[in-house]
């Protein structure tokens, strides 16, 4: 029987491990646990990406690249809603890959209760939840 992880590409393997310590969200639960002000919603998508599938009304975007700055509670350059280690943050992208890795670095820096949501914007949208022309709060 093969090792654990054996016959993976690197990124599966990294994708594998980050999913194994978050607790990952449905979309509707993303969006009741927003809704109840329970949950801070971050989209990483990009701006083309957002033209194209619609925005999360109540989202923060923040683009992946300075995702951990905004976010780290001990962050210099964090953003006013990253009040604690114990917010729940929850990744939203596209199909739900990249949010997963975005989510366990955001573990990694201290919030310990990010996750992400299953699928993505895609599988929100297909849940039927609020998708619309915007404008986005993007944060830089």
């Amino acid at each position: 029987m093969p090792g654990e992880g054996e016959g993976l590409t690197g990124v599966a393997r990294e994708l594998a491990a980050a999913r194994a310590g978050l607790d990952r969200l449905g979309p509707e639960q993303a969006h009741e646990l927003q809704a109840r002000g329970e949950a801070l919603l971050v989209d990483t998508r990009t701006a083309a990406q957002r033209a194209r599938q619609g925005e999360v009304p109540g989202a923060l975007v923040i683009d992946r690249t300075v995702l951990e700055w905004r976010l780290d509670p001990t962050s210099a350059n964090r953003l006013p809603e990253a009040t604690g280690p114990d917010l729940l943050v929850v990744v939203l992208c596209r199909q739900g890959y990249s949010s997963s890795l975005a989510a366990a670095s955001l573990q990694r820096v201290g919030l310990h209760r990010a996750t992400d949501v299953v699928g993505g914007v895609e599988a929100w949208a297909a849940a039927g939840l609020p998708l619309g022309p915007g404008p986005a709060d993007v944060r830089e």
